[in-house]
């Protein structure tokens, strides 16, 4: 995809969504860590599901720790990996309570170094959190940079790489939840919604839906 063609390509998204963001509910910096944290291989509807009771009884680092890893398990038991994630959950609220005050750090060495906390889900924290223009790339935002010509890569880093090359800089901010939002309900993996797609014009994809 031409520089000129991706320009227009997120000039569109943003005219369709100005202000995008993420579909986990959360209440504080802290509830959108253990969201993200949690939403690894499970949808955000089955998260928020979950954390709407995991959170009214352990909003706070501390509240959660107090909850323990069973009573964790218990609220988020309908979610994929539940047991490794509630262990992960009590683990990283003891480090921000005992190296952060209690508060989500804003930096990617800080955050990486959290139980359950990889690159994926320090960038969502950035964005979301701190307006860092980073792009988290999930397995949506995978299957959009390849299919569409976009970004093209062989993994989520190569992607990730090649949109940050190539997004102009005053799109960034809001990439990341274009790209999720555009590939969980318009560019599906099974059958992309071509038809009602508002880029499908500058998509190199050549198998399109009608």
């Amino acid at each position: 995809m031409h520089a000129d063609a991706v320009r227009e390509f997120f000039r569109r998204l943003e005219q369709a969504e100005p202000n995008p963001t993420t579909e986990l509910e959360y209440g504080s910096p802290f509830q959108l860590l253990v969201a993200v944290v949690l939403s690894a291989q499970a949808t955000d509807v089955s998260v928020n599901r979950a954390t709407r009771t995991l959170f009214a009884v352990a909003p706070t680092p501390q509240a959660m720790l107090t909850l323990g890893e069973a009573g964790v398990a218990d609220h988020i038991k309908s979610i994929g990996l539940y047991r490794t994630k509630a262990r992960n959950t009590i683990a990283l609220s003891h480090m921000l309570l005992e190296h952060h005050g209690g508060a989500v750090p804003n930096s990617r060495a800080a955050l990486e170094a959290l139980p359950g906390v990889g690159r994926k889900t320090a960038n969502v924290v950035l964005n979301t959190l701190f307006d860092e223009p980073v792009i988290a790339v999930d397995t949506h935002i995978f299957r959009l940079g390849n299919r569409t010509g976009l970004a093209p890569g062989k993994d989520v880093v190569a992607v990730e790489q090649a949109l940050m090359r190539r997004i102009p800089s005053e799109y960034l901010k809001h990439a990341h939840h274009w790209l999720i939002l555009h590939g969980r309900y318009v560019c599906t993996a099974r059958k992309p919604a071509c038809g009602a797609c508002v880029v499908r014009d500058l998509c190199d994809f050549r198998d399109k839906t009608s």
